[in-house]
Parts: C-alpha cells; structure tokens; sequence
C-alpha cells in the first residue's frame, strides 16, 4: 500500500538541489581522475586510486543524491518533520563536501594531514544530519514497509560511518586496529553498498516504482520482509567475517535476495500501465540488469574460486554495482524528482498571477534525458570493458564517464535554471513602480 502523500511539508527547492546538483560534479571529478590516472587506476581494488575513484563515487555521487532525497521524500511521503530543513541540509552539505574532498586527497597524495581533516569534517557531517535532519525516522510511527527499509539504511550507514572512520585512523594517526584492515575494509564496503545503498534503493523503491513507473504495488512477501532479511544477512555476514567461516554462503544467500529485488522489480515494469518505456524506465532496467550480472558474478565467484582471484573480479562487481545498479537508478530517478519539484514550487510561487508554471516536460524533455542514459550506458559498458583491458580502454571510458556525468549536471542544471528566472522576474513584476 502506498502512502498518501503530504506535498504541503515539501521543503524548499534548495534543500535537495543543493545536493543533486553537487553529485555529479564529483562524479566528473572520478571521470578527471581515472583520465588522469590511465590503466594504474584499475590495477587493483586496494590501490589508493581505485579507493580515491571509489570514494568519489560513493560518499560524493551515491550520497549526495540519496541524502538529497531523502531530506526531500520523508517529509512527504512519511509526514518526518527535517528541522530548519534549509540550515540543516546546508551544514551538512558544506562538511559532507569537504570532508570527501579531503578524504579523496588523502588517497591520491599519500597525506596523513588530510585524513586528519577528512576525519573529524565528515564525522560531524554525519553526526549532524543524523541528530539535526533525521532523528524523526526512529520517532515516527511503525507500520510503512517503506519506513522500516529506511530506518534499516540509515543504520546500516551509521555503521559504515563507524567502520570507515576506524580504518581510516590507521591511515591518519598510525593506530593500531581491533580487526585485519583488510576485514574492516571488506566490512565497510559490505554495509555501505549492500546495506546503505541497497536498502535504501529497496525501500524507496516500494514508493517510487508504482507511483512514478505505473507499475503495480510490490507484493507483501516482498515490503515486509526483504529488507529485514538483507540487513540481518548482512549482520551475519561481517560475524562471519571476523571469524572467517561461513562467508561464501552467506554471500551467495545475499546474492540471492537482492536477485529476488531485482527480478521483482523487473516483472512489476513488465506489467507498467505506459507501455512506452520513459527514460527513467529505461535507467531502471539497465540498473536492474547490471545487479542481476553482478548477482550472477557474485555467485560464480564463490563457487569457482579462480575466478575470484582474478584482479578484474572485484573491480567488475564494484563497478556493476556503484555504477551499473546504484548510478543508474539514482540518475533516473532524478529525472523524475528534479522537473517536478521545480514545477511544484513554481506552480505554488506562480499561483494567481499572469504567468504560467511550465509543466513537467518542458523542464526537462524525455528526448534529452534519453541521451544522457544513451551516453551513460556506453560509459558503464567502457567502464566494465576497461577493467578487464586497462591499457587500451581505460582513458576512453574515462573520457565517456565525464561526459555522461557532465550531461547529468548540465539537464539539471537548466531545470534549476528555470526556477531561478521564473522566480526572479516574479520578483520584478511585484516589486513597487
């Protein structure tokens, strides 16, 4: 069941644009590296290059636009109060940028002074947007499958947050670590693209994909107990982990689920109500189809441990996932998010005046949206491509990546563009002759 939506608690347009418009510059930045950096940037997953290219993806393109949202679909969606929205997502917006910045820099060049920086700016980053912007999650009423998905994310975040700041003490200050860096490390990423990510692209999707794809809703079996079952999984996975046993099951049974999500997923956009798929619809497949590949990449690893072993392997699993599955997605959903907010909030600032709100597809028509996924799936194929030939193709998907991703920015940056002209000759007209 989805719920009624409150569109009277919408907070300012500035409160999630200021994120969605900062996430794809850091994935151009990832694009200016990997150019920068050629075939070392795809040498090894542990490389500081792969880790800066990681970080920049992950903390500046995935959680710019998933913070952006959330801040804007709680308020809507499960009626969640963000406290002085407008300052809060500033303050966190300002440390979260820097703070990646800085961790980034510390990767390329080596420097323990700037972990030193990143450290402390991102723990209060996101000690603030948890205690200033998101405390309402966990005080708001039970009962919203998508809620709880949410709640679970969250905490899967804080839990990344707490891991990356051990492992990266070691990299600041010298010291010494509870576990192997190579456990933390593995832990870390576990809960940030499984937990974080995952469940956070789960539970939005309960909302998302009936209301903006025209799908039915998902099944019960499905809300109610897939995410619970992913976080536990995962849960059981880092105990196995620290103990070394048991990984490889458990990893396939996660395989398994988020392959139950996806194939889901896939038959409820089967059975959407438009049959013309729009060029979200098409983000949604190509970022379904690269989980399903990297499910299948996933299993065939812990079955055939060759495989494994293979230095591509975990750069093709990383890669599907942050960019196959999670970029996809989140890009597609922003061509839905970002026209209609800016038609809502000016639809409201326009309302009982001369001038007119355009709708929806004049701010950001399908045809350009269907260019930017065009040139977004030829990167994400250069990219997979790249890590399995570096020396050949590495600085060609680069030169792809930055394109996409600058593609992204610009579209939405011309919605904002829109706002911010219309609302500026309001202005004029109203101010005294």
């Amino acid at each position: 069941m989805q719920r009624v939506l409150s569109f009277e608690q919408t907070p300012p347009l500035s409160v999630p644009l200021r994120f969605f418009l900062t996430a794809p510059l850091f994935a151009i930045a990832a694009g200016l590296v990997l150019l920068w950096e050629g075939p070392d940037a795809l040498a090894s997953r542990w490389s500081p290059v792969t880790l800066a290219l990681t970080h920049l993806m992950t903390l500046g393109f995935l959680a710019m636009c998933m913070i952006g949202a959330l801040m804007q679909i709680l308020p809507v969606v499960a009626g969640i109060d963000i406290p002085h929205s407008n300052r809060t997502a500033a303050v966190a917006h300002a440390l979260l940028t820097a703070g990646t910045l800085a961790l980034v820099a510390g990767f390329l060049l080596s420097s323990p002074l700037l972990f030193e920086m990143a450290l402390p700016l991102l723990a209060i980053g996101f000690a603030w947007l948890f205690l200033a912007g998101l405390r309402g999650v966990w005080r708001a009423p039970d009962g919203k499958d998508m809620l709880t998905a949410i709640r679970l994310a969250l905490t899967a975040l804080a839990v990344v947050v707490v891991l990356g700041l051990v492992a990266a003490s070691a990299f600041a200050w010298g010291l010494s670590l509870p576990l192997p860096v190579m456990t933390i490390a593995n832990m870390h990423a576990g809960w940030g693209l499984l937990g974080w990510v995952g469940l956070l692209v789960i539970g939005v999707a309960y909302q998302v994909v009936p209301m903006f794809q025209v799908t039915p809703t998902y099944p019960q079996y499905i809300t109610r107990w897939l995410a619970k079952t992913v976080f536990s999984l995962i849960a059981i996975w880092s105990v196995a982990q620290v103990l070394a046993a048991w990984t490889n099951a458990v990893a396939a049974l996660l395989a398994l689920a988020f392959a139950l999500f996806a194939g889901t997923t896939f038959y409820l956009l089967w059975r959407r109500k438009r049959p013309k798929p729009d060029p979200t619809t098409l983000f949604w497949r190509a970022g379904l189809s690269s989980l399903l590949a990297g499910t299948v990449l996933w299993l065939a690893g812990t079955l055939f441990p060759a495989l494994a072993a293979i230095p591509a392997y975990p750069l093709l699993l990383g890669l599907l996932f942050i960019v196959g599955f999670a970029a996809s997605v989140i890009n597609g959903m922003l061509y839905k998010i970002v026209p209609f907010l800016v038609w809502y909030h000016l639809q409201n600032k326009l309302a009982g005046g001369c001038a007119k709100a355009p709708n929806v597809k004049q701010i950001l028509p399908d045809r350009v949206a269907e260019r930017q996924f065009r040139a977004h799936l030829l990167a994400l194929v250069l990219l997979l491509a790249a890590a399995l030939l570096p020396a050949w193709l590495s600085q060609v998907a680069a030169l792809s990546f930055i394109a996409s991703s600058a593609w992204l920015w610009l579209n939405i940056w011309k919605a904002a563009r829109i706002y911010r002209t219309m609302t500026a000759d309001l202005s004029k007209l109203r101010e005294p002759a």
